[in-house]
């Protein structure tokens, strides 16, 4: 892919000029990519799902799409080294479970090293990761009131040593990865799985997420949230299927290309996974009552 590949790419994330690879540069990047192209998953639910080929991604993109991790970080990786910054790409995992050290490859990382130092840097979190790049070495940072910490993560069954995040809001609490380089290639298996399973959580639930400097929104289902300084702010159930599509725009995912079937369709099933959970819901707390 040749740099001006990325033009489109470049004028969705409002970015004319990115100048020559630098660490203000590489903070710029990652906040626009977060303010302007969401976490979604709106074609895995209408079932078709996206591949992962980076210069998909980058066309998807420029045409006003978002997408998951895969998506994301593929695409920004590739961005990144066409702008002559030094990335390697990882695999790694996300968990609910703030003590678990697995990494099944559900996860695309990428580090990048520029002006002498070394970046943890992630657009595809969603509610969960920071706004900016964090260098990678051990330590705790905060950031607009969130909280995060990077730790060393030993060897496991097999696997070489690696890193932990670890978040103090959003939908998991933690993310590892491991030091060992990846390619695309090494998470096609797994987005099969995460795009087309009826058991994964991108087929089960319609999610979309958008960071800015101060918190993020989140819509998960019909309920629409606004997290701010590591704190639920604002939450509301969507309307109707207006105000679904309103919501998409807001966050940056132009709906041009959904017709009125894919509308129907879509509504449709963020309606019956909003049951699911008012359902799940009304359990965990009667269990708690």
């Amino acid at each position: 892919m040749t740099s001006d590949f990325f033009d489109g790419y470049l004028r969705r994330l409002g970015v004319a000029d990115p100048g020559a690879p630098s660490a203000a540069g590489l903070f710029a990047l990652q906040r626009a990519h977060l303010e302007r192209i969401p976490y979604e998953n709106v074609d895995i639910q209408l079932g078709r799902p996206p591949g992962i080929d980076p210069e998909l991604s980058v066309r998807r993109f420029a045409a006003g799409r978002g997408g998951y991790c895969f998506h994301l970080n593929g695409a920004f990786g590739a961005l990144l080294e066409a702008l002559g910054y030094d990335v390697t790409r990882h695999v790694g995992a996300v968990s609910a479970d703030a003590a678990s050290r697995a990494v099944r490859g559900d996860h695309l990382v990428l580090t990048v090293r520029v002006e002498g130092a070394e970046y943890w840097v992630d657009a595809g979190l969603g509610d969960m990761g920071p706004y900016d790049p964090l260098p990678l070495r051990a330590g705790t940072y905060e950031q607009n009131g969130f909280t995060y910490s990077l730790a060393r993560l030993d060897p496991l069954d097999g696997e070489g040593p690696g890193w932990s995040f670890f978040a103090s809001s959003g939908g998991a609490r933690r993310m590892n990865f491991r030091d060992a380089p990846a390619r695309t290639a090494d998470f096609e298996v797994m987005h099969a799985w995460l795009s087309t399973d009826a058991e994964s959580p991108f087929v089960r639930t319609f999610a979309v997420f958008r960071r800015d400097a101060e918190g993020t929104d989140g819509l998960r289902g019909k309920v629409l949230i606004r997290t701010e300084r590591g704190k639920q702010t604002d939450e509301r159930v969507l309307s109707g299927p207006e105000d679904l599509f309103e919501v998409l725009e807001r966050f940056g995912r132009a709906t041009d290309d959904l017709t009125p079937a894919d509308r129907a369709a879509l509504w449709a099933r963020v309606e019956r996974t909003h049951e699911v959970w008012l359902a799940e819901r009304r359990t965990a707390q009667s269990v708690r009552d």
